[in-house]
Parts: C-alpha cells; sequence; structure tokens
C-alpha cells in the first residue's frame, strides 16, 4: 500500500492525461466529474478501470484525473495509459503485469494527415480515364 500521492501522465492520439493517484476512499474524479458523468460509454469506462482490476486495487485508492484534447476514445486511452504509470511508481511489483498486458507502452496510432491532390489521406479524386 502505498503512503503518498504519485502522478503520471498519459496520452493517446491527440488526448493527453494527467493523473494523481492516492490511498483513500475510492473515487475516480475526471475533470471534476465523476467517472460515469464523464465517460458515458461503458466501455470507455472499462478501459479506465482496467490498470486497477489487473492489479487487484480497485476500491483502494482515490484518483484525480485532468483530460483534455481528443474524443472520448483517446481520452479513455489517455487516462487508462496515465493510471498505470502511476500505479507503477506507487508500487514497482506492478510493473511486469502491467507491461505484459501492454497498458504501459503509449499506443503510436494518429490519424494520418490529408495530402494534397486527394480527397483524404489514402482515398483519391474519381479517375476518369475518357
Amino acid at each position: 500500500m502505498i503512503s503518498q500521492r504519485h502522478y503520471a501522465t498519459g496520452k493517446r492520439k491527440y488526448a493527453i492525461a494527467r493523473a494523481w493517484i492516492e490511498p483513500g476512499p475510492p473515487d475516480i474524479t475526471v475533470n471534476g466529474r465523476t467517472l460515469d458523468h464523464y465517460f458515458t460509454l461503458l466501455a470507455h469506462r472499462i478501459q479506465v478501470e482496467t490498470p486497477l482490476e489487473l492489479t487487484n486495487t480497485r476500491g483502494q485508492f482515490r484518483i484525480k484525473a485532468s483530460v483534455c484534447g481528443g474524443g472520448g476514445a483517446g481520452q479513455a486511452g489517455a487516462l487508462r495509459h496515465a493510471i498505470a504509470k502511476a500505479l507503477v511508481q506507487a508500487n514497482p511489483d506492478f510493473r511486469a503485469t502491467l507491461k505484459k498486458e501492454g497498458l504501459l507502452t503509449r499506443d503510436p496510432r494518429v490519424k494520418e494527415r490529408k495530402k494534397y491532390g486527394q480527397k483524404g489521406a489514402r482515398s483519391r479524386f474519381q479517375y476518369s480515364k475518357r
């Protein structure tokens, strides 16, 4: 069990999350709102709580987070990354478990840019042979 506050940042797509964890009553606050009010989709809430489930620490920490940029999925992924990194700071024994599940690795996939002379990143304008 940790006795002090730990801080970590996480990123996913264009979202950036900052998370502080400390021992106390179980509570996850995101941008001043509860987890249920901030992430309305169940899949996003499950994704955020994944590091706590894997380390069997659900209900042991008070988590306060600040998230900006991106959309719902990106913010949920960024917050999951931040919580996982903060848990490793709190207890280095969690590193092997979280690393095996890939929660400590930043997901490098981002939207590909649109190219000039094309409709989008990969799709072209319609070609007319005649």
